[in-house]
């Protein structure tokens, strides 16, 4: 059996590793401008993780030869560039018997669009299925176990990909038909891990913490209900899961960038230092027109999106957030 794996930034190259041994053939796909000499001669990066792959692993930028052959095939890009390597994909042509499972977490912007949205638009007849949840690459490097949800509109599809990128004691897997509120669990987490990690480093409390990560998960549950989600999926791994990891660990991108808008620092000048891709900067845009869109309140992820594209102080949000009208609780 063959796995590819689309995207050869740090998430892309860990699950490659973590399934090493799930599958005969692995092979990793990346536009020719993402691939290090030393990736493709050594297998091997050093930033921001150190991953050193197993001598098989293939690495190219033809994406033909990739797919070609691959019972799963793994999309990891960012999601900026779901869309257009999903037309690539298009013109190459997916077998029948072949999945695609997403593991970005985001949602497109101008469009608004949930991932799946935007894949299934390109590449409609597809097996296709979602894998989220708590799923810090460090750890998984580290040989810690986790779990995660396999979502699909087809349960079969979902039980194929659980039962293939199941790892005993590792990485144990559990199928869900809820496609969109696995989806949407994934992507909204990462607001609120920012504010999470904004409230750590401000120095006020692991009360507020706690606070703005409840709340928090209250707006992710009122906005993907709203879009057709079952709310038990926001309590499931996918969503308060994710959410408690990604919002408590200094592993955590997100959670970093919280800390970092707290400390008074740019964004330009966060992501710089970071080096790699956070989600939740631009999903805190697209959770909040969403949220508009839907007439929906979102205080704590309004507060990040000013924290992230205003120049609103650390100390401005925290009053905003704390003198906002009462309410009652819900």
């Amino acid at each position: 059996m063959k796995l590819t794996v689309l995207g050869p930034g740090c998430w892309g190259l860990t699950i490659a590793k973590l399934l090493n041994d799930n599958f005969e053939e692995i092979c990793i796909w990346g536009r020719q401008q993402d691939l290090s000499e030393t990736l493709i001669k050594e297998k091997r990066i050093n930033h921001p993780l150190e991953i050193q792959l197993d001598k098989k692993v293939e690495i190219t930028s033809g994406l033909e030869s990739a797919i070609k052959n691959a019972e799963i095939i793994l999309l990891v890009v960012s999601t900026s560039g779901i869309r257009e390597v999903c037309e690539q994909i298009k013109k190459i042509g997916i077998q029948k018997n072949q999945i695609l499972v997403n593991l970005s977490k985001g949602i497109e912007i101008p469009s608004l669009k949930r991932m799946s949205e935007v894949i299934l638009e390109v590449l409609p007849d597809i097996n296709f299925a979602v894998l989220s949840g708590p799923t810090l690459a460090r750890e998984i490097l580290e040989k810690k176990p986790t779990l995660a949800s396999v979502a699909s509109r087809d349960i079969e599809v979902a039980k194929k990909v659980q039962e293939l990128l199941n790892v005993p004691s590792l990485f144990r897997l559990y199928t869900n038909s809820d496609l969109i509120g696995v989806e949407l669990g994934g992507s909204l987490k990462n607001v609120i891990a920012i504010a999470s990690g904004f409230a750590s480093s401000i120095g006020l409390g692991d009360n507020l913490k706690g606070s703005l990560l409840t709340r928090g998960l209250a707006e992710m549950t009122r906005v993907a209900v709203e879009l057709g989600a079952n709310p038990a999926t926001m309590y499931g791994l996918s969503g308060l899961g994710d959410l408690i990891a990604t919002a408590t660990s200094p592993y955590s991108r997100n959670y970093t960038v919280g800390s970092m808008l707290a400390k008074g620092k740019k964004i330009d000048d966060i992501l710089k230092e970071l080096g790699s891709v956070a989600e939740g900067v631009k999903t805190s845009r697209a959770l909040v027109e969403l949220a508009k869109k839907l007439n929906i309140e979102v205080p704590v992820a309004t507060a990040i999106y000013e924290a992230v594209y205003t120049d609103i102080t650390p100390e401005e949000i925290v009053d905003k957030l704390m003198n906002r009208k009462l309410k009652q609780e819900n």
